[in-house]
């Protein structure tokens, strides 16, 4: 598999993103850098844009405006193929999991390897399959299907399934929604250890105040379409300011 340890002066650099739906303008300006190895969550009320931001990011969204550079290059102009080659570096985990119902959890992780076998060359599926899902604590539910699976195994499935290209980006949408407070932290914590071992960059997008503050280097507040303010959880937490403050009461 490619660990190519190439590195980014930014994995991902967003500058003046604008992006609408008809004239519902979501994003209006957006700006966002995110380092080589770091956690980023991004916070924003319903219906802000937080989803829209990563599916952009992803290139499954063209935007209207704007610098869009991801592991280094300019999403807007890559062509199919060339948005498939990016997307096999990054990995997206779905608000709702999205696993293949008639697949078992083995099936599920194979799935992505059958679609990139360049980049397995070298090594047996069944190894990183296994690897994957020892990393998320669930090697004993390689046969199951995922209706034999709470809420939050299969939240731990699709995290094996992320990273089981070893990405360099992982782009998660909301991963504790829908789970009670005991396993949210669970796999908080969890996105914390998958960023040690693989060393990759993440975007965190979240509603859920302890996953941000677990997860994140840094903090950004989506509002109003924009950038609105970030830094350390600690500090962004101890603004005054109404807007930064309705998201702590």
């Amino acid at each position: 598999m490619n660990s190519d340890p190439q590195t980014y002066s930014s994995v991902v650099s967003i500058r003046n993103l604008h992006k609408s739906f008809g004239s519902n303008h979501v994003l209006r300006g957006f700006h966002l850098d995110v380092a080589a190895g770091e956690n980023v969550a991004v916070m924003g009320k319903s219906g802000s844009g937080k989803s829209v931001l990563i599916k952009c990011i992803i290139g499954l969204e063209p935007i209207d405006e704007g610098q869009l550079i991801v592991l280094g290059k300019d999403v807007p102009k890559l062509s199919v193929r060339e948005l498939d080659e990016l997307r096999a570096d990054v990995g997206f985990q779905f608000q709702g999991s999205a696993l293949y119902d008639s697949m078992t959890v083995r099936e599920n992780l194979e799935f992505p390897l059958r679609r990139h076998l360049e980049k397995i060359k070298g090594y047996r599926a069944e190894d990183l399959v296994k690897e994957a899902l020892e990393n998320v604590g669930l090697l004993n539910a390689i046969d199951l299907l995922p209706s034999e699976l709470s809420g939050g195994m299969k939240k731990r499935i699709a995290l094996a399934r992320t990273i089981i290209m070893r990405p360099k980006l992982i782009l998660y949408d909301e991963p504790t929604s829908g789970l009670d407070p005991i396993t949210a932290r669970e796999i908080s914590r969890l996105i914390v250890d998958i960023q040690k071992q693989y060393q990759a960059a993440s975007v965190v997008i979240t509603h859920d105040l302890a996953c941000a503050r677990i997860t994140g280097n840094r903090l950004v507040i989506l509002s109003d379409g924009k950038n609105y303010i970030e830094g350390k959880y600690e500090e962004v937490e101890r603004m005054t300011d109404p807007v930064v403050h309705s998201f702590f009461t």
